[in-house]
């Protein structure tokens, strides 16, 4: 099949036909047919690409500009973070008590954001798989396809324009498309409202439904110094969304594993999740139990708990999914009919295709992979992704190592996140100016010592050099209390000059297991991404060629379009309607004793009776989405905005591996509750009256 055929097609997540409202697809290959059959709406020239280049990147989120004067809309969960740093920085709680700018001078300055925004899109699958040989072994193959992808993404940057090239995997090596993007640094925050009030329900709520959130947050982009004028954003719904409308989500869905074999998703459920979760819960003891000692303490690792917490439950729902046995038989009958399928390619006696003879041992060829990647998990995690050095003293220490070394190399020689493309953004996160603090790394660092410590034992060589005789708390006072890294300074000078301070402590551990780290790594992409990456790229053409147009890929974290419709569900034979709203949260309130996470903000205890009751608050509909997509608007048919997508049901947890909307939701805050708490709980009516009068600017 040749580039051109493969480009004009999109291949099946889950080996069936895609049904209902299931698809994560492509700006580029958008479900024409299912929007025309079954909603009688096709989208009118130009309405995707508008859509497309109203949308932003966050990191590990969403969202949009909402106005002609570069306003961007996303959760209050994506903004935790930058929320944090400036709370840091200012010395002012920002989660907790929320932010209003009441002037356009009033808007902050955001430390590290970064925002993309897609322009263009192009295929590249020819170059990057031209560049592989077919004689090569797996390591030099993975090396030059890397080198390959350096190339284009480096010839496709240009930083001084703030433009920035990405070569994105699609269907596990099937299609190779570069995405350019307008990179955007000068952000500045202009509302947020209390974490309680984004977050009300706290962890009980979440991943449930009903729910009663104002999970938002806007942002404006500037440029030179002024409020930029994108060239496209989305306009405000005046009458927001009724039940059964067609909606559509515009997003970053982060990652899927529909396309996974069922050797994949048993090491997921067998070793992958569980050994996850078991961290995930340690974790949230550990940091539970910190932030519980002290205010400060509270702000410092309050968004982390979250973070630990959200990724639990997300897992555990993940597992559930994977241990019911008839979510594991559909996955088995539907490698059963790929399987099928490329055999009788063989039986009828035809003209076999290019990707035939990997397909005939690709499963067999994933199988041996997920071995080694059983093999290797436990050194692969521990020494390389570092869940035995969890600090970010550590993760700058480690940087500016290998950034030393690998930018001594030619660019077809080095890691890939060294590569020329994308050493601008490895800048901007080592040269953070938000600072660290003392306790909370000592803290997190002596548990990830303790943890290696169970996992090789005490006697252990690798225990012995870490700990270099000390005890795990007492080798990370050490570290941390000794280290120069947490000056930007330091860091600044050691980056600028491309060599690392042989004297730091914190630099000699990373040194001190990098030839290790770096080996195990050698390993694990040559024995298992590698391998892999073949095969699954043989089974996407094999996709190709059974199911065709009817089908999409896996979420990797590029821009994604979903089609559904507000729709509510059945649980436990009741009905759950799709819109809840704000009476609905002062009865929430109450039933609960308005105490802990169902305490209701200061704010909306004054202003109840300014409030219309009746407003909708919190909708659902039947979107596929999944991490990544949080901060995602949802737009109607017109491209207007009718909410902004912020959680899933619990029952939609299993949409990593299999999509089903018999009662499984996304979760969003709707237009028009957005509007109705800015303008009568925030008073935010600067900012509620550019977004309502965006489209008439």
């Amino acid at each position: 099949m040749t580039t051109r055929l493969l480009a004009t097609l999109a291949v099946t997540a889950c080996g069936l036909p895609a049904a209902a409202d299931e698809g994560m697809w492509l700006f580029t290959n958008p479900p024409l047919k299912q929007l025309l059959d079954k909603y009688k709406f096709t989208p009118p020239a130009g309405w995707l690409d508008h859509l497309q280049k109203s949308c932003v990147r966050f990191p590990g989120g969403s969202g949009s500009f909402v106005s002609a004067d570069g306003l961007v809309m996303t959760n209050h969960h994506v903004a935790a973070d930058t929320l944090q740093k400036l709370s840091d920085l200012k010395k002012v709680d920002y989660l907790k008590l929320g932010f209003l700018a009441k002037t356009r001078a009033d808007e902050m300055n955001c430390p590290d954001l970064e925002l993309y925004n897609l322009r263009e899109i192009k295929d590249v699958t020819a170059d990057v798989n031209g560049a592989v040989k077919p004689d090569m072994a797996a390591a030099d193959a993975f090396k030059a396809r890397q080198q390959k992808i350096g190339e284009i993404e480096k010839a496709a940057s240009d930083e001084g324009k703030g433009v920035r090239g990405q070569v994105v995997t699609l269907y596990a090596g099937g299609l190779y498309h570069l995405y350019t993007y307008r990179l955007y640094k000068d952000i500045r925050l202009v509302f947020a409202p209390e974490k309680q009030a984004a977050f009300y329900g706290g962890d009980p709520d979440n991943f449930e439904y009903p729910r009663y959130d104002l999970d938002c947050t806007f942002f404006r982009v500037y440029e030179d110094d002024k409020p930029l004028k994108p060239d496209h954003h989305l306009t405000w719904s005046e009458n927001g969304s009724k039940a059964d409308e067609l909606v559509f989500v515009a997003g970053h869905p982060g990652r899927t594993s529909r396309q996974n074999t069922l050797a994949e998703l048993e090491y997921l459920r067998d070793t992958g999740f569980p050994s996850l979760m078991q961290r995930l819960n340690r974790m949230e003891v550990l940091i539970g139990a910190w932030i519980g000692r002290s205010e400060k303490n509270r702000q410092l690792g309050e968004d982390d708990l979250f973070g630990i917490q959200n990724s639990r439950k997300a897992r555990y729902g993940g597992l559930q999914g994977l241990l019911d046995p008839k979510v594991m038989a559909r996955k088995q009958a539907e490698e059963k009919r790929l399987k099928d399928y490329i055999v009788g390619m063989q039986k009828e006696g035809r003209k076999l295709p290019d990707w035939h003879a990997g397909a005939m041992t690709a499963f067999d060829t994933i199988a041996a992979a997920q071995k080694k990647r059983a093999e290797y998990a436990q050194e692969y995690g521990t020494l390389e992704q570092g869940t035995a050095f969890n600090s970010t003293l550590f993760g700058y220490a480690r940087a500016l190592l290998r950034y030393s070394a690998e930018s001594k190399k030619e660019a077809k020689d080095r890691l890939p996140e060294f590569g020329d493309a994308r050493l601008p953004a490895l800048k901007r996160q080592l040269l953070s100016e938000v600072p660290t603090d003392d306790d909370y790394e000592i803290l997190k660092l002596a548990d990830s010592l303790t943890l290696l410590a169970g996992t090789y034992g005490a006697e252990d060589p690798l225990t012995k050099l870490v700990l270099a005789g000390k005890s795990p708390r007492a080798r990370a006072f050490e570290l941390v209390s000794k280290t120069k890294l947490k000056e930007l300074a330091e860091r600044t000078k050691h980056f600028d000059a491309k060599s690392v301070p042989t004297d730091d402590p914190m630099v000699a551990l990373a040194a001190a297991i990098d030839e290790r780290a770096r080996a195990i790594r050698k390993k694990y992409e040559a024995d298992v991404d590698e391998p892999k990456r073949k095969a699954a790229a043989a089974l996407a053409q094999a996709r190709f060629a059974l199911d065709g147009a009817n089908a999409y890929p896996d979420a990797t974290f590029s821009l994604r379009l979903a089609v559904g419709t507000v729709s509510g569900f059945k649980e436990n034979g009741k009905d759950v309607p799709p819109y809840t709203d704000f009476a609905g949260l002062y009865a929430r309130a109450k039933e609960q004793g308005n105490a802990g996470p169902f305490k209701l903000p200061k704010r909306f205890e004054e202003r109840k009776t300014a409030l219309d009751l009746k407003t909708p608050y919190n909708f659902v509909c039947t979107n596929d989405i999944i991490g990544g997509n949080s901060g995602s608007p949802v737009v109607n048919a017109k491209g207007e905005v009718v909410g902004l997508i912020f959680d899933g049901t619990i029952q939609s947890l299993v949409w990593d591996f299999v999509y089903d909307d018999s009662d499984a939701r996304s979760v969003a805050v709707d237009s028009r509750g957005i509007i109705e708490a800015m303008r009568k709980v925030y008073d935010a009516g600067r900012v509620a009256d550019e977004i309502t009068g965006a489209k008439k600017k």
